[in-house]
Parts: C-alpha cells; sequence; structure tokens
C-alpha cells in the first residue's frame, strides 16, 4: 500500500511528465533505480538527457523544495545517472534538473510547477565515482 508521500510525490511526476512532454521531451523512464539510487524522470530533447528530482509540495512550503536536495542526493542521483547512461550505452549531454510541483491546498490539484534546468552539476568527470 502507498503512503500518502508516496502517492503525492506521484501526482508531481505526472504532473511533471506531462509539463516535459508540452515542450517536447520523450520520457525514456521513470523512478529508475539501481544500487546508486532512484531518479524520477529520465528524459530527453534536442541530444540533452534530463536527469530530473521531483518535489511536490503544497503551496507555500516553509522551504523551497529544491533545497531538498542535498550534495548528498545530488551525488546519489549523479553516479544513477552513470550508471543508467551505462547500461543504456548512451552517450548524451546530461543536465540535472529540479521540478518543484506545487499543489493547491489540501487538493491534488496542480497550481504550478517551477522547473529549474541545470541544477546542480558534476564538479569533476563521471571518473570521480
Amino acid at each position: 500500500m502507498k503512503t500518502e508521500k508516496r502517492i503525492t510525490g506521484d501526482i508531481g511526476e505526472e504532473f511533471t511528465c506531462g509539463y516535459l512532454k508540452e515542450r517536447g521531451y520523450e520520457i525514456l523512464a521513470r523512478n529508475y533505480s539501481c544500487r546508486y539510487g532512484e531518479i524520477d524522470i529520465i528524459a530527453v530533447k534536442d541530444k540533452v538527457t534530463a536527469f530530473v528530482e521531483v518535489k511536490t509540495r503544497h503551496l507555500n512550503p516553509k522551504i523551497r523544495p529544491c533545497l531538498d536536495v542535498t550534495r548528498s542526493k545530488q551525488k546519489k542521483i549523479m553516479r544513477t545517472a552513470y550508471l543508467f547512461l551505462k547500461e543504456q550505452q548512451r552517450k548524451a549531454y546530461v543536465r540535472f534538473d529540479i521540478s518543484e510541483v506545487y499543489l493547491k491546498r489540501n487538493t491534488k490539484e496542480l497550481h504550478h510547477i517551477h522547473y529549474i534546468k541545470n541544477a546542480f552539476y558534476m564538479e569533476n568527470s563521471y571518473e570521480s565515482f
């Protein structure tokens, strides 16, 4: 049985997939996981593969949802992205994005999405993994 948090997260991912598709992205994977971690959405457009972390909140959270993507979480996402690319034998320009999904208070209805391209990046090459 899914928790309320997981249900809310799934809703945010669904809204983000719609947002990306409307902008011409192809969704390659959702909830891709491996030994390093999990990536909510992997999408591609114009030879750029975007690894997207989705954070869903109701309006007026105490802190910006993107601030929950700590440096430790970023490293897990980067390692997971590396493994995905290796498994798929995919050479690509890579981008790490965060989708902040805001729902109307006490509902599952979308209020708005704040999409942050290049929210974080790798300081070094993949060799640091």
